[in-house]
């Protein structure tokens, strides 16, 4: 389909929508904790996106595309399972809040990132709207991280690796697709990261305790947590730069305290809706700035 500045903004906004119901599903499970709970996540959006892709591609394109994979292929599967363990089991480890904050340092991370390893030189604009999100994302948490008992390192100290190899996942296929619509295939690197993800916590998952009500939310996950929105993000960083889709991401932080306000009773302060605030309004400042001076640039998203 036709991809736009306009609508990979949209998508990425979609996306997020659905990567923010994370925590507070993780929140309504019965049993299922620590390396099981990502496994079935993982297990799900392999299954998802096998299916998924096999039906758009064809099982042999899938697989001659699968084995024929260069490094950027395996080095962009390894950050998405990378992204996919982390994230999961440190929610395990430590607080939602404090998995989320540490996941806000994505923009920083990916506009030093695409400066040193493509050169690229931000805009005022966008370093700005970092600066002001993050001082919004700070005042959300700031308040509540103090107020915690025991250390909460080992957790977040889990969760950076998801900023880390969020934001060299983002400059590699910034690299790929820069000037050019054809770029690599890199939509099989999600399902490879999850096969990965799969693969290595099963053996630390065993035995399972989830019960079938827990499957159920995490096969929910899986496709429509994970996969779904993972294969847009793909598809939207042919026409957003690197650190515009790590910026857009941290309306999952703002979408995620909404989710757990609906979903679990917990009704935000003061600072998180100030700290909302900010973040929404940088945003959407940037997103403003940026559509009046994209030129336009239409690529051909293919199946």
């Amino acid at each position: 389909m036709p991809m736009t500045h306009r609508r990979g903004v949209w998508l990425m906004v979609a996306c997020t929508l659905m990567w923010s119901m994370a925590g507070v599903v993780s929140r309504w499970l019965d049993s299922a904790r620590g390396f099981e709970l990502t496994f079935w996540r993982s297990f799900f959006c392999a299954l998802t996106l096998a299916l998924l892709l096999a039906a758009l591609r064809g099982p042999a394109r899938l697989w001659r595309t699968l084995r024929g994979g260069g490094p950027a292929l395996w080095v962009s599967a390894l950050c998405w399972a990378t992204m996919f363990t982390a994230f999961m089991l440190a929610l395990t480890l430590t607080t939602v809040a404090n998995v989320l904050i540490t996941l806000a340092l994505g923009p920083l991370l990916t506009a030093l990132a695409a400066r040193v390893a493509l050169g690229h030189r931000m805009p005022p604009r966008t370093w700005g709207a970092i600066a002001v999100a993050g001082a919004g994302i700070a005042w959300m948490y700031g308040h509540e991280l103090g107020l915690q008992g025991g250390s909460p390192l080992l957790g977040m100290a889990v969760a950076l690796c998801v900023p880390v190899a969020g934001a060299t996942n983002w400059t590699l296929m910034q690299h790929l697709h820069h000037g050019d619509d054809e770029g690599g295939d890199m939509l099989p690197a999600v399902l490879l990261g999850a096969l990965i993800s799969a693969l290595l916590t099963l053996p630390l998952a065993l035995p399972f305790a989830a019960s079938a009500r827990d499957i159920g939310w995490l096969a929910m996950l899986g496709a429509v947590q994970l996969g779904i929105p993972c294969v847009l993000a793909v598809a939207v960083s042919r026409v957003l730069k690197a650190p515009e889709i790590a910026l857009l991401a941290l309306l999952e932080v703002v979408f995620g305290v909404v989710w757990a306000w609906l979903g679990a009773g917990e009704a935000p302060s003061l600072a998180v809706l100030g700290g909302g605030a900010l973040v929404i309004g940088a945003l959407v400042f940037d997103g403003w700035l940026g559509l009046r001076a994209s030129p336009g640039r239409v690529v051909s998203v293919q199946a």
